[in-house]
C-alpha cells in the first residue's frame, strides 16, 4: 500500500467545525453495519450535542424517520454542523420549538470524505472525552462452563 507525503487534514490536531462534521459522518457511516454499534452511537450523540452547546452545529427541524421503531411514525431531528446533515433523537422540547420538515429528501446527501474510523474516532474521543472501554478477557463465554473432560464409567457404574 503506498502512503502519500501528505498528512491528512486532522493528523497535525486541529479540530475545526468541518473536521468534527467529517469524524461525525465517517462514524455513524460505520455504525449503521457495526456488530457492536453502541459507541459509535454514543460518540455521534455527545459530539453533536457538545457541538449545538457550544453553537457550531443547529437544530434545522424534524423529519420523519425512515425506521420507525413501534409505532406508524416517528420523527428526528436533523442537526446540520458544516457542510453535513444528521439526524439525532428528539427531546420534548422539540417537538414545540423545531418545525416539522416532513419526509426524508433522500437526494441530499452529504460530501464524501477520505478518513479512517481509527483517526474518527479518536477525533471524537479527543473532543467529547468519552473513551472506548474494553472489557477484561475472559477464557470462556458469559454462561458457559470451562470445558471439562468427560468421565468414562463401566457399564452399570454410577456416577458420584
Amino acid at each position: 500500500m503506498k502512503h502519500d507525503s501528505k498528512q491528512h487534514p486532522l493528523a497535525n490536531g486541529t479540530t475545526t467545525i468541518e473536521n468534527l462534521a467529517q469524524a461525525v459522518f465517517i462514524v455513524n457511516r460505520h455504525a449503521k453495519a457495526a456488530p457492536n454499534p453502541k459507541l459509535l452511537y454514543k460518540l455521534k450523540h455527545e459530539a453533536l450535542k457538545k457541538l449545538i452547546e457550544e453553537g457550531k452545529a443547529k437544530k434545522i427541524g424534524l423529519h420523519f424517520s425512515k425506521n420507525p421503531r413501534n409505532s406508524q411514525q416517528q420523527s428526528d431531528v436533523l442537526v446540520e454542523c458544516g457542510r453535513y446533515t444528521f439526524h439525532i433523537p428528539p427531546i420534548k422540547s422539540d417537538f414545540s420549538e423545531l418545525p416539522h420538515l416532513g419526509k426524508l429528501d433522500i437526494g441530499i446527501r452529504n460530501p464524501k470524505t477520505s478518513l479512517s474510523l481509527n483517526q474518527a474516532k479518536s477525533v471524537l474521543q479527543a473532543y467529547t472525552g468519552i473513551s472506548e472501554v474494553k472489557p477484561p478477557p475472559s477464557n470462556h463465554k458469559k454462561g458457559q462452563h470451562p470445558f471439562q473432560k468427560p468421565i468414562f464409567k463401566k457399564l452399570g457404574e454410577r456416577y458420584t
